[in-house]
């Protein structure tokens, strides 16, 4: 396994341990080389979570395109899919955490908002297959995408899942439920 990758894991285990407040020393220390070593692949904590946000993105898609390929999925199961894809690798993640980000790592925040509101397209795809075959009705997609993003960059920036002991899948889950299925109880 390549160092960049054991970086990779070694943050994730170190975030899940100690959040944002994590350090050089402790990814050092994790992944048994001395922060030297560490230092000739990543220049800094900073550089370490934009790497991040990148790694993340691009696993997020390439796990999106395995459900836009897959057959056996309808429109509404790969729609509703795509909307919560979280690869793997990243399922330990407590995405709850990453509160402190806008504060702490300005940057790394606006370039996590800017992946979370581009390359909507796929799900764009998928949504107007599903207006044409008639399982949802014509719905403004800027307004959608809003809504979607809007709500994930709310759970990743305030402490409200955390402080409603909610874990972050199930808040996408419940988010999810409620744009499909409504607020209404069903007679």
């Amino acid at each position: 396994m390549e160092l960049k990758e054991r970086i990779n894991i070694a943050v994730i285990e170190e975030f899940n341990k100690s959040g944002l407040k994590f350090t050089m020393d402790d990814i050092s220390k994790n992944l048994g080389i001395s922060k030297r070593t560490l230092y000739t692949v990543v220049k800094d904590k900073n550089t370490l979570f934009l790497e991040a946000v990148d790694e993340v993105f691009r696993s997020i898609k390439e796990s999106e395109k395995e459900i836009l390929d897959d057959n056996s999925l309808d429109v509404v199961d790969k729609l509703r899919r795509i909307l919560v894809v979280l690869p793997k690798k990243y399922q330990t993640i407590d995405f709850r955490q990453l509160y402190e980000l806008k504060a702490n790592y300005p940057k790394v925040y606006e370039k996590m908002e800017s992946r979370l509101e581009t390359d909507w397209e796929p799900t764009f795809q998928v949504l107007e297959q599903a207006i044409r075959e008639g399982r949802i009705k014509d719905i403004s997609f800027p307004v959608f995408q809003s809504m979607i993003s809007g709500t994930i960059e709310h759970y990743l920036s305030h402490t409200i899942l955390i402080e409603n002991r909610i874990p972050y899948e199930k808040a996408l889950q419940d988010m999810l439920d409620i744009i499909f299925d409504g607020m209404l109880k069903q007679k």
